[in-house]
């Protein structure tokens, strides 16, 4: 059982340990991705501040397309070398943007969103998508969220079969 009411006045750093414990438990319980991806989503979404959207876009040989998530209804495509998403994916480099009205090419999914930040996941050289995550407050995400959203990542890489998407 995930408990997130543990969290209520913790840190962001600890509140990105908690989640990286949860998820671990998670990917212990259970071996499929998609599954583990949705649960991913829904801990980050739940567990740390200022988060509007959380959500996984993978890749299927063309595009990053719509996975897992949590928040309101999103774009189902998103084009390589696009917006946030594409771009991070694309350049293999987490992307962190402060203002997103002021990145040229941003693809506004939800009108209301103002930050984000994106990690591409690669299995290898195998791109296998990005995880996405907005919020609806300026400059919300920092290096805390950058090295703890990274490790959440290589986890996920490295205890899945990124190829059962």
């Amino acid at each position: 059982m995930i408990d997130i009411s543990r969290a209520n006045n913790l840190s962001k750093e600890d509140k990105y340990k908690l989640a990286i414990e949860m998820i671990r438990r998670q990917f212990q319980e259970e071996t499929n991705f998609i599954a583990n991806l949705a649960n991913t989503a829904a801990i980050i979404y739940h567990l740390i501040d200022g988060v509007s959207w959380s959500g996984f876009y993978l890749y299927d040989g063309t595009n990053l397309v719509l996975g897992p998530f949590q928040g309101k209804p999103a774009c189902n495509r998103i084009m390589p070398h696009k917006g946030v998403c594409g771009t991070a994916y694309s350049n293999k480099k987490t992307i962190v943007v402060d203002d997103v009205n002021s990145f040229a090419g941003h693809i506004a999914c939800d009108a209301m969103s103002k930050s984000e930040i994106v990690v591409p996941i690669y299995n290898m050289t195998r791109g296998v998508g990005v995880l996405d995550i907005d919020s609806y407050e300026y400059s919300n995400f920092d290096a805390i969220d950058k090295e703890y959203l990274e490790k959440i990542v290589d986890y996920i890489v490295k205890h899945s079969d990124t190829s059962l998407r």
